[in-house]
């Protein structure tokens, strides 16, 4: 397979790299140990590789969005103790066929959380010029108007109803093949749309 190309644009592409089932978990800290970064790992058992899925972040459209994902990809965002937050570990604790692949809550892993690389729970929407006319892109999850946080979904059908709700800020450019294998992830057994096996960002960053 031949190399992901960067966009002429200059947009940037991350990658996230998909596991289905194994346990993923962040022992909690003692408090006087909280500010050593080298305590603060994630402990995985192994699930099964699903693949690299890779997007384009359209940081020509939405410039603040897409550097707000970027750096939970990367784990360049830190928290209010300075330690490392961001996607690797966490899961898609959502999945509807037909519709979206939800993730991004690194918090509580459930859809509850939200938070931001600028130190607060949300932002507000960016603008809402790139449309949900096709699978495969990225788009902002909210609790209603200007609630933007973490939280994400890749769209699995054209969703024109989401338009002027949610903000589209990248698509897929590699793996919608992986997407695919997400999406048809068996749900229920958990609750109403939750994966049975968790379905893990195993490792993230920018290529």
């Amino acid at each position: 397979m031949a190399p992901t190309q960067l966009p002429q644009s200059g947009n940037p592409l991350v990658f996230f790299d998909i596991t289905l089932g194994g346990n993923v978990f962040r022992p909690p800290l003692p408090s006087h140990l909280s500010l050593d970064l080298n305590l603060t790992k994630i402990y995985r058992d192994t699930g099964e590789p699903l693949g690299r899925v890779t997007f384009e972040l359209f940081k020509d459209v939405v410039p603040k969005t897409a550097e707000n994902f970027r750096q939970f990809c990367t784990g360049e965002s830190k928290d209010s103790v300075g330690r490392p937050q961001g996607y690797k570990g966490s899961k898609f604790h959502r999945i509807i066929s037909n519709f979206m692949c939800q993730g991004g809550d690194f918090l509580n892993g459930d859809g509850s959380g939200s938070t931001c690389i600028w130190g607060h729970k949300s932002f507000a929407d960016e603008n809402f010029t790139l449309k949900h006319d096709q699978p495969g892109l990225l788009s902002m999850a909210n609790a209603g108007p200007n609630t933007n946080g973490c939280q994400f979904f890749v769209t699995t059908a054209q969703t024109p109803f989401l338009d002027g709700k949610h903000v589209v800020f990248g698509k897929v450019v590699d793996g919608m093949d992986v997407v695919r294998r997400m999406e048809a992830t068996k749900t229920g057994y958990k609750g109403k749309d939750v994966p049975n096996l968790d379905v893990v960002i195993a490792q993230c960053g920018e290529m």
